[in-house]
Order: C-alpha cells, then structure tokens, then sequence
C-alpha cells in the first residue's frame, strides 16, 4: 500500500492508505450512527411529508456533511440537498420542496407530490483526524386519499328470480393504489358459485339471481392512507309466489284445511302469498260439479244463509311479473253449531245481567240497613225526648222504685246524647232527691242524658 494522496470531501489531502484504514475499522476512526424510526413513511399528496433521522459520532472535533438522495424508476437518481456543518446547499431543480436544517439530518418535504414516491436515501459523513461515514434508506409511498365510493347495480329496474343475473360496480372520484371489498349487510362477501368479482375487485357478478340476494351490499375502498364505504343498495328482485296460506277466525277452524260456520254468523277469510310484485288474488268456488269464479282481492267475505252447507273454495294468486301461480283449496260447512253457540252467547249475557242486578240490590239493601241503624234510632230518641214533660220523668222514676226490686236495674244501658230543650230548665233540682235520680237537670246549654234500659230475657 503506497501513499499516494487524494483531496478529500472537505478539501483537504488525505493518505489513501489511513482513509482505507479509517473506512475499515470505524471503531478506531470515530463511528457514525444513523437511526430512522420507520423504514417505510406515508404521504399525503398536497401535505407535508417529514422524513425523521438522527445521527451519532464517536468524536467532537470534526466537519459533518449530510446528504440526500432519491432514487425512483421513473426520474432515476438525483441529488435533493447537502449540508457541511451549518452550511446548505440545496440542488437547483427541487430545493424549493426539500427542506434541511442542519444539524439535524431529518429531511423536510413541503408539499409531497405523487412523483415523490420511492427511495431516499440519507448519508452521514464525518471527517476530523480521520474520515467515517454511514448511510440509511427510507421508502416515500405517496397517495391520494379516496373519496366516498358510488355503486350502481344493473339492470337498475330489477332481475327475476332464476332467471336474470345482476351487477354491481364500485366506482371512486379520487384515490391512489385503491383496494376494493364488497360487504353483504355488513359482513365480507366470499367468492361462490354464483358470486364473481373481477380482478380488481370493483365489480361483483351474481348469477343467476335468488330471493335470498335481497340484501343490503356495500362496497369499501381504501389505500395506505384513508378508507371510505358506499352508501347502501339492495337490488330489485322479482320472486313468488311463495307461502300461500288461507287463514279465518280460529272459532270456525275444524282442522286444517275446514271451516264451519252456523246459518247467520259472518264468515271472512284471508289469502296470504309472500311475492314481489304483490300478488293479483283471485276467488272460486266450487259446488255442485261447478267452478265459478266469485271476488277479487285477497280477503273472502262469505254469508253464510247464501252458502251451500258444504262447498269448496279455492284461493288462486298470480304474479304478472315471474308469470307463476298457486292456489289452495280449503271446504267452508255449515252447521247448528255456529247457531247454538249465538244461543248460548245470548243466554250467558242474560244471565250476567242478572246476577249483576242482583249483586247490586243488595248492595243498595244492604247500605240502606246500615244507614237506618245509625240514624233512625237517634231521631226517634229525640223526638220523645223534646215531647216528654219534666213530670214524666219523676212519674217514672216512682213507678220503678214501687214496683221493681233493685236487682231488676241490671241490664244494657245506652247513653243517647241530645241537646237540651227550654223547658227542662223549669224543673228544680231539689225534687230529684236520691242518687239514683236518672234524670239530671242540667245547667243552661248542657247536655241531657236518657238511660234506656236492655234486661236480659229470662228463660
């Protein structure tokens, strides 16, 4: 190995021999470190994009240049900026967009562009007693975000069951690198037998077309930066008739299929056909070896006193659209039956008119009774006691004392509280003599106290 000298970077001649030492033993030359956070960085075209690093060194006296670069298959290499210590230099063509502020590596892109997108590369060159440097790349992938995504379905006026096919078509406004995926209410659509995408996925085939292909379908789009989803759209689809059933009042049900109905009693009945289009029903009945076409629409109004007691009818249902038709036949009866259960309605409701009368009378005896013997009595005492002199009362007092011994004074006594009349002030209070006096006179606007006397019957 000679001596030979070269001009370095910064200018100077350097030993090839110790730039070749340095280069090989970075340890001993003063290491450089370079980190990024991610090897891989996102943009938004139109915005800013920053492009993060940092570096370390081994040593504090030295010149530091950094460099970028960006490589793509379109534009091929280039250089974007350099910077030695605090001095920049940025390229002629694109310094205006690429932004570096030294000492910090980090490369600052205002605003990204989609011709942005590829490979950059950052190098970090330090030179002091000897020269070492390092160097690290970044992927720049630059989208547009999509916009909301419209789907259309064909044919747009609907598809016959087993007969059509349909499509849809997810189709977005604005969007780079945009992936597309089709959702059946909600859930993630698989491939089958009858449902096809295309190999971008913007189209979804199905073939031929089923009722349960009603559904809600959604198409989302997104790309590395942004995800939207479509409105919403349920195709149209022509089927049926499907379930056809006759239904009536449970009461005139017999068993599946008959009917029974008293002479009188009205009598409905309802056809049912889960179709789209909604079904065109039609009435016949048949009697006597006869079929007579009789209503249209899908209930049956039936009198039962212009029926015959047994007749069949038949329920027919069309849909104009898939040209299918069903029927179904059921047999109307009629029997005493429907007439006695009138009779019996009738005579129930007799009967529970009058137990009610009944409940209620005596109710009202009952009330009356209750009322009596709070008021009557009371009224009937006040009167004898307003009629009766002062000397009544001393008349029966003597007459007591005569002729009944003091055990006959047991008894049940009720004391009746009545105001006082006038004219029991004129008796004397020295005329009642004893303790036993039942009658107190009292004083002016006092109370007067009758003792009436319930004995006991003796045996």
């Amino acid at each position: 190995m000679g001596h030979d000298a070269f001009m370095d970077p910064f200018g100077r001649k350097t030993h090839f021999l110790l730039y070749e030492i340095c280069i090989l033993a970075i340890g001993s030359c003063g290491a450089v470190t370079i980190t990024v956070p991610n090897k891989v960085i996102l943009g938004t075209a139109g915005q800013p994009l920053l492009l993060p690093a940092n570096y370390t060194t081994g040593t504090k006296d030295q010149n530091i240049q950094i460099t970028w670069t960006f490589q793509s298959p379109s534009s091929g290499s280039m250089l974007l900026v350099t910077a030695i210590n605090n001095t920049l230099t940025p390229d002629m063509e694109h310094g205006h967009r690429f932004f570096l502020s030294p000492p910090s590596a980090s490369l600052l892109i205002n605003p990204v562009e989609l011709r942005d997108d590829g490979e950059y590369t950052l190098k970090v060159t330090v030179s002091g007693v000897k020269v070492a440097s390092a160097s690290r790349q970044l992927t720049v992938l630059v989208n547009v975000p999509v916009s909301k995504p419209v789907v259309r379905s064909d044919p747009a006026w609907g598809a016959v069951e087993y007969v059509d096919n349909a499509t849809f078509t997810c189709t977005v406004n604005k969007g780079t690198k945009v992936i597309y995926q089709w959702l059946k209410d909600g859930k993630p659509l698989k491939p089958s037998s009858r449902h096809i995408f295309s190999s971008d996925n913007k189209m979804l085939f199905i073939s031929p077309v089923l009722k349960d292909d009603l559904s809600n379908y959604t198409c989302v789009a997104r790309n590395p930066i942004s995800m939207n989803e479509s409105e919403p759209i349920a195709p149209n689809i022509y089927y049926g008739p499907y379930d056809l059933m006759v239904k009536s009042e449970p009461r005139f049900k017999v068993r599946e299929g008959v009917f029974a109905a008293g002479k009188g009693e009205p009598v409905w009945f309802k056809c049912s056909a889960n179709s789209n289009p909604p079904n065109v029903y039609s009435w016949f009945q048949k009697a006597d070896n006869k079929t007579t076409p009789i209503q249209w629409g899908p209930v049956l109004k039936i009198r039962s006193e212009k029926v015959p007691e047994k007749a069949d009818y038949m329920c027919c249902v069309y849909n104009n659209i898939t040209g299918k038709r069903e029927e179904t036949q059921f047999t109307f009866i009629l029997s005493a039956t429907g007439q006695e259960r009138q009779k019996q309605k009738g005579s129930s409701l007799h009967s529970l008119g009058i137990i009610v009368g009944l409940s209620l009378a005596l109710v009202v005896c009952i009330l009356f009774y209750f009322l009596l013997r709070r008021y009557f009595p009371r009224k009937v005492i006040k009167e004898e006691l307003y009629h009766r002199s002062p000397a009544d009362y001393i008349q029966a007092r003597q007459v007591s004392e005569e002729q009944e011994p003091p055990m006959d004074d047991y008894g049940i006594y009720e004391f009746v509280a009545v105001p006082e009349s006038a004219e029991f002030q004129q008796v004397r209070p020295e005329k009642l003599r004893t303790v036993y006096d039942i009658i107190r006179v009292p004083e002016v606007h006092s109370t007067v106290y009758e003792v009436i006397c319930h004995s006991p019957k003796t045996s």
